[in-house]
């Protein structure tokens, strides 16, 4: 093979080697992408990391042990009152809970925010479920805008025959409020000012506690 072959052959090959470089690059990026929702949805189905679980529907099951529940609230990032209105709540494994949360927006503009969660113990996670809560969706509060938001939630109660949970006594839910975004356009609220967002939680649901 003469010099010039020879130079021309290293070219493609060197052409070659980049391309495919470059090819996994973008591939390891594509699944470090793919593999945020992944994880947060392995966390929300099996508690892993102390990641509450949803539910589709409460257990049938109550049990007479009761439990001691902790509610913790926290901001980063956004200017928010956040606070739990009961710091605990003391529930029978297996029966329904309603707690509320106050937010409520300083700023003179609307603000957008999500609501990670997590449980403590972690080993809890699994167990302690939630029906509906203000942290599956992004929250738009206005400009002074004040709002009380619900999380209906159980203990199932295979918590009791877990040997790594069924000595525990207490359970802490903690939220902590992050900016997303871009602020929404006014008019567009999750609710109107000191309303509850579901007209289904009334007197009727505060009364099942």
């Amino acid at each position: 093979m003469s010099l010039p072959e020879t130079i021309s052959s290293l070219g493609r090959a060197k052409r070659r080697t980049a391309i495919v470089s470059a090819v996994v690059v973008f591939a390891m990026a594509g699944a470090a992408f793919a593999a945020v929702p992944l994880y947060k949805r392995f966390c929300q189905l099996t508690g892993f990391d102390g990641t509450v679980r949803k539910a589709d529907a409460a257990p049938t099951q109550v049990l007479e042990r009761k439990l001691l529940i902790r509610f913790d609230a926290n901001v980063r990032g956004v200017p928010w009152d956040f606070a739990p209105d009961q710091p605990t709540q003391t529930i029978q494994i297996g029966k329904t809970g309603l707690a509320f949360f106050h937010v409520k927006n300083n700023s003179d503009k609307p603000v957008t925010g999500h609501a990670a969660y997590n449980v403590v113990p972690e080993t809890s996670a699994k167990y302690f479920q939630k029906l509906q809560c203000f942290c599956f969706t992004d929250q738009t509060l206005q400009p002074g805008q004040s709002m009380d938001f619900p999380v209906v939630y159980f203990v199932d109660p295979k918590y009791a025959s877990d040997p790594d949970t069924k000595g525990g006594g207490d359970i802490t839910l903690s939220y902590t409020f992050f900016p997303v975004g871009a602020s929404a356009p006014a008019g567009k609220t999750a609710a109107n000012d000191s309303a509850k967002p579901s007209s289904a939680l009334g007197s009727g649901a505060r009364a099942g506690l």
